[in-house]
C-alpha cells in the first residue's frame, strides 16, 4: 500500500479518472451528435440557398453573355447575406470562379471534389472543411453554363453541442449512467481495500490496535523494507530509549549500538537475541512479515531481562558461595583424612608439621588480601575465589603492586561485578587444563577526557595462562556479550558484556590483549562520569 499512496490519494486519482472518462465520453457523443445534426441541417439549407440562386433568371442571362459576368456578384451576395451562408460562388461551366467573398478566389478553377453538378445533378457533401451543396446552372437548351456553390463552414468543437435540449438531456443520461457505473466500481475497489469495513470500524479498529501495542508490557516495534520504523509502543520506546520522532525514521539515524542494529535490521538472526541498552537487558525476537510472498517488513518484540538477570547473578552469587564452601569443605575433609591418618601412623611431629604448613598457607594468602586490598567486599570476593580456584587446580596468585584503599559502595558493588565476571571467565579459559591466574587491583592518576585535570581511576588487570583471545574477536567479546565457552555452547554469554557496560556506566573501560595468555585490563574511576 506504501508504494501506491494513501487511500485518500488513490481515492483522488480514481475519482478524477472517473470524471476524465465521464467528460471525454461526453465530449465525444456530444460532437458526433452535433456534427450529424450540423450536416442534415446546413446541408439541406445550402442546397436551399444553392437552387434559389441558380434558378434565378438574371444569373442564367448573365452567365449566358460573357460580358454580363460583372452583373453576378449582387444576385452571390444577396443570396448569401440572406441566407447566412459563409459564402455563395457562381463559376461558369469550366469552373472558373466569376464571383466570390475572397477576391483571390476569382478567376480561379473552383475545386467540386467529386461533385455531379456539372453532369447536371445537384450535390451535397463535406468539401475543404465546409458543408457545401453544388447546383448546376441550366440554359434553355438544357446545356449546362455554370453552377452556384453555397457553402457554411463547420462548427468548433463544441459548438451547437447544446442548440437542442433534446440531445442535451440525452447527453446527460449517459453521463449519469457513466457515473453511476464508475462510482459502483469505485465503491467496490474501496470495499475490497479496506476489507469491506466502514470508516467507523476502521477508526475504532485503529484504536483497538493503538490501546492494545500501548497497553501491553512487551515492546513492539514495527519495520519496513527500508528498516524505518512504522511503530513502537511506550514500553519499546522507554527500554530501547527512542525519541519521541522516531516512528517514520532508519534506525540507522538513531543513536543506536552496533548489536541492536544488528537485531533490528536482520543481520543478527535467532531467537531470544540478547541486547544491553540503557542499563537493561534485553531479549529482542524479529519477526519477518510477508504478504503473497513478497517481505513488507518486519516485527520485533522485546522483553526486559533486568530482574531476571538479577536473580540469576543473586543465584550465580549463591552458587559461587556453595561451591566455594563446597571446595573448602573437601579441602577440609583431605586435611582432616591426612591428620586423621598421620595420628594412626604415631606421626605425632608430622601432625604438627602439616597443621602447622597449613594454617600458614592459609593465613599468608588471607593476610596478603587483606594487608593490600582494603574494601571488604573485594576482599572477601577474592578469598573465597582463591579457593574455588584450588579445587579447579589452577592457582591464583596477587600481583606484588596491587593496592586499594577503602571505596564508597557503588564503586565496591562494580568492583565485585568486574573482578567476578573477570576470575570467572579466566576459570572457564583454563578448564580442564592446568594453569595459573593472577590478579592486580591499583589505584593512578589518568588525565581527563578533555585534557585539563586528572582523576583518580581504579585498574583492575586479570591474566591468565590459557590459550588467550583470538585478535579478530577481541571487540567482539564485549560488543556482543561474547564468551569462549558460550561460543563453543553456541550460545551467548553476559559476563565480558556486563563488565564492560559497568565500566562505560562508570566513564571507564575494558580491553584485552594477549601476553603468554589473555590479560583483561578494566578502568573504573572513583567518580562516575556525567
Amino acid at each position: 500500500m506504501g508504494g501506491r499512496g494513501s487511500l485518500a490519494r488513490q481515492l483522488l486519482a480514481w475519482q478524477l479518472v472517473v470524471v476524465l472518462a465521464l467528460l471525454c465520453a461526453v465530449g465525444a457523443l456530444s460532437v458526433v451528435q452535433a456534427g450529424a445534426n450540423f450536416t442534415t441541417t446546413e446541408g439541406r439549407r445550402m442546397l436551399s440557398v444553392a437552387e434559389d440562386v441558380a434558378a434565378t433568371a438574371g444569373v442564367r442571362l448573365a452567365l449566358a453573355d460573357p460580358l454580363r459576368h460583372y452583373a453576378l456578384a449582387p444576385f452571390a451576395e444577396s443570396g448569401r447575406s440572406l441566407s447566412g451562408a459563409s459564402y455563395v460562388v457562381i463559376t461558369d461551366a469550366s469552373r472558373r470562379v466569376l464571383t466570390s467573398p475572397d477576391p483571390v478566389q476569382i478567376g480561379q478553377a473552383l475545386d467540386i471534389g467529386d461533385s455531379t453538378a456539372l453532369d447536371g445533378r445537384s450535390w451535397v457533401g463535406s468539401l475543404g472543411g465546409a458543408i457545401v451543396a453544388q447546383v448546376p446552372v441550366m440554359s434553355d437548351r438544357g446545356a449546362v453554363i455554370g453552377l452556384v456553390a453555397a457553402g457554411q463552414e463547420s462548427p468548433g468543437f463544441f459548438e451547437g453541442v447544446l442548440d437542442s435540449p433534446g440531445d442535451a438531456l440525452r447527453l446527460l443520461g449517459v453521463a449519469l449512467a457513466i457515473g453511476v457505473v464508475g462510482s459502483v466500481l469505485l465503491t467496490r475497489r474501496v470495499k475490497k481495500q479496506t476489507l469491506g469495513l466502514e470508516p467507523k470500524e476502521i477508526t475504532s479498529l485503529v484504536e483497538h490496535r493503538e490501546a492494545l501495542l500501548h497497553g501491553i508490557k512487551e515492546g513492539v516495534v514495527g519495520l519496513d523494507p527500508q528498516h524505518r520504523i512504522t511503530l513502537a509502543n511506550d514500553h519499546a520506546r522507554s527500554s530501547l530509549d527512542l525519541p519521541v520522532d522516531c516512528v517514520g525514521r532508519e534506525v540507522a539515524e538513531l543513536d543506536l549500538d552496533s548489536r541492536l542494529l544488528d537485531v533490528l535490521t536482520g543481520r543478527a538472526s535467532g531467537a531470544d537475541q540478547v541486547v544491553l541498552r540503557a542499563g537493561s537487558v534485553l531479549t529482542l525476537n524479529r519477526m519477518p512479515i510477508a504478504v503473497h510472498g513478497v517481505e513488507v517488513g518486519a516485527v520485533v518484540t522485546l522483553r526486559d531481562r533486568t530482574e531476571l538477570l538479577v536473580l540469576q547473578n543473586e543465584l550465580d552469587a549463591n552458587r559461587h558461595a556453595t561451591d566455594t564452601l563446597r571446595a573448602q569443605a573437601h579441602e577440609f575433609s583431605n586435611r582432616l583424612h591426612t591428620i586423621s591418618g598421620l595420628i594412626e601412623l604415631g606421626e605425632y611431629d608430622e601432625v604438627r608439621g602439616f597443621v602447622h604448613r597449613i594454617s600458614s598457607a592459609q593465613g599468608q594468602w588471607q593476610a596478603e588480601v587483606g594487608s593490600r586490598i582494603a574494601d571488604p567486599a573485594v576482599a572477601a570476593l577474592l578469598i573465597a575465589k582463591s579457593s574455588l580456584a584450588a579445587e579447579r587446580g589452577v592457582g591464583l596468585e596477587m600481583d606484588p603492586d596491587s593496592r586499594l584503599d577503602e571505596v564508597d559502595e557503588v564503586l565496591s558493588t562494580d568492583l565485585v561485578t568486574v573482578l567476578g565476571n573477570l576470575v570467572d571467565n579466566a576459570l572457564d579459559a583454563l578448564a580442564g587444563a592446568r594453569g595459573s591466574i593472577s590478579v592486580a587491583v591499583a589505584e593512578e592518576d589518568e588525565p581527563e577526557d578533555d585534557g585539563v585535570g586528572s582523576r583518580r581511576t581504579v585498574v583492575v588487570e586479570v591474566r591468565d595462562s590459557g590459550p588467550g583471545v583470538a585478535p579478530d574477536i577481541a571487540e567482539e567479546v564485549f560488543e556482543n556479550g561474547f564468551t569462549t565457552k558460550a561460543a563453543e555452547q553456541g550460545q551467548r554469554g553476559l559476563g565480558l558484556a556486563l563488565t564492560r557496560q559497568t565500566c562505560l556506566r562508570r566513564g571507564g573501560s575494558v580491553r584485552v590483549h594477549n601476553a603468554d595468555g589473555a590479560v583483561f585490563t578494566a578502568r573504573l574511576p572513583r567518580e562516575v562520569a556525567l
